[in-house]
């Protein structure tokens, strides 16, 4: 047996000879110290032994088992009964999260009997900026987060309520301090107790709407069988209660705007419009908060300003019954009248607030001899936005989507001559960033190296940029429709 290790290691020959008098692992060890550092160590674990010492004393073939081997399939083993109790604690855990928009309760609250009428309730659009990207509350099961106001003044009833707690159950996981993030929003000033908020309920025919009415205005509800009157207000912080007021109303802003913020209101260039609804109880006369708006009066040199609408929210019981419209109209019709104001414009636009601008100002401007049938045929004109500028205090941008939505309805585009002439006209418009594009290309040319201009030209894709243009068309077209058909109905 030498013979045929001789060309083997001495210690190797050492090793065979007292094979026996060693336990595996020293076996295993002094193989791979024989074998140098070229050798992986875990190489003798992932072999036989026989293929290094055919015969071991005695002649018995035999393999060594793999103490490396068999620690492996214990790691596996022992991971896999980690994974095991970490889902289990995951899937235990999940149980303690809640989504915040269905979390929170919300009412206005009239009348003692909506406090158990789940018609009342609504809840918020968002609640990202107090919970995170998620909406999710992590550490109770049953969440419910009560924001009740009492109809007019707005007095808040805040209280929390759960099942199950998750730090009652597991010692080492915190659950999130939901009553800190709702205080971020909400006034220092709330009830808790039910009984006090219903006591606040008998004060409300104390409360009256903040600063000057501007519009009054009814309409019908087919519940009821009757109209309702509505009135528009115009206050300032001057105004007795109204910045205690503005405090608890704001709270909705974060609710349902999605990039809302609080504003400052110590500004003195802030103007405030408020909508409020008319309502007998116990044959007195009250009044329930519907919705509001925020513009900031923006400088103009030299002597001008440009108000802008900073935030607008109609709260959701009284959505879809045409307030929005009654107020931005309001709000325009009472910048008219000034003559320092130079146009109206809004803060990054919603594209809801954009459609309904869109029927409020062509509204406004449909009976204006600039957009007569005639006028619009020849095409869009300076007349236009000069007298749009110098009567309604509107913008070129705007004037240009009021001149096309009033030419789409006295165009029939079911005549296909008509229908591309139009389809050109607003291409037109909607080319100008394309066309930028190519100018920006045609300027690369002459600066770029060849390889450089490749990768620029893979970028700017004219097919594709012809089916965006397309798409726009389409989609404006589709939005002037829903404007046209609303001024139908109006």
């Amino acid at each position: 047996m030498g013979q045929r290790h001789e060309s083997s290691s001495p210690d190797l020959l050492a090793l065979t000879a007292h094979g026996r008098r060693h336990t595996h692992a020293t076996v295993l060890q002094a193989a791979s110290d024989a074998a140098g550092p070229c050798i992986c160590p875990n190489f003798f674990a992932c072999i036989s032994v026989s293929v290094l010492f055919p015969y071991l004393p005695g002649r018995k073939q035999v393999r060594l088992r793999s103490i490396v081997g068999r620690s492996q399939e214990e790691e596996a083993v022992l991971r896999h009964r980690r994974n095991l109790e970490l889902s289990s604690m995951e899937k235990k855990l999940a149980e303690f999260k809640c989504n915040t928009n269905e979390a929170i309760d919300l009412k206005l609250v009239r009348f003692p009997d909506d406090l158990e009428d789940e018609n009342t309730t609504f809840h918020p659009e968002y609640t990202h900026q107090l919970f995170g990207d998620d909406e999710i509350a992590f550490g109770y099961k049953g969440l419910q987060i009560f924001l009740y106001y009492t109809a007019g003044n707005l007095s808040p009833l805040f209280r929390l309520q759960y099942t199950s707690k998750v730090d009652e159950k597991f010692d080492t996981v915190q659950a999130d301090d939901v009553e800190s993030k709702i205080r971020e929003i909400i006034p220092p000033v709330f009830c808790t107790n039910m009984d006090d908020f219903i006591s606040l309920l008998e004060k409300e025919v104390n409360f009256r709407p903040f600063g000057t009415i501007l519009h009054t205005y009814s309409v019908h509800n087919e519940e009821a069988g009757e109209d309702i009157t509505y009135q528009i207000c115009k206050a300032d912080m001057t105004c007795p209660g109204f910045r205690e007021y503005h405090e608890r109303l704001q709270t909705f802003l974060m609710l349902f705007i999605e990039t809302a913020s609080f504003i400052d209101v110590d500004d003195e260039r802030w103007d405030y419009f408020l909508v409020f609804e008319k309502y007998n109880k116990d044959g007195a006369t009250l009044f329930a908060t519907v919705g509001y708006m925020t513009v900031y009066n923006y400088y103009v040199y030299p002597d001008k300003t440009r108000p802008r609408v900073s935030q607008m929210l109609v709260l959701p019981p009284f959505q879809g019954e045409g307030h929005g419209a009654q107020l931005l109209e309001s709000v325009h019709r009472y910048y008219i009248s000034s003559p320092k104001v130079m146009d109206i414009t809004a803060e990054d636009p919603s594209e809801n607030y954009v459609k309904l601008r869109d029927f409020v100002l062509v509204k406004l401007c449909q009976d204006l001899p600039c957009f007569s049938n005639e006028k619009l045929f020849q095409g869009f004109s300076k007349e236009m936005v000069m007298e749009t500028q110098q009567k309604l205090k509107i913008n070129k941008q705007h004037c240009r989507r009021i001149y096309e939505i009033l030419r789409m309805r006295v165009t029939d585009m079911s005549d296909t001559e008509k229908a591309r002439l139009y389809r050109l006209d607003i291409k037109r418009r909607l080319i100008g960033p394309f066309k930028k594009n190519q100018r920006e290309l045609a300027k690369m040319r002459k600066c770029l190296k060849p390889e450089e201009l490749t990768n620029q030209m893979n970028q700017i894709d004219l097919n594709m940029q012809h089916e965006q243009l397309e798409e726009s068309y389409q989609q404006l077209i589709s939005d002037y429709r829903r404007v046209i058909e609303r001024l139908a109905q109006a």
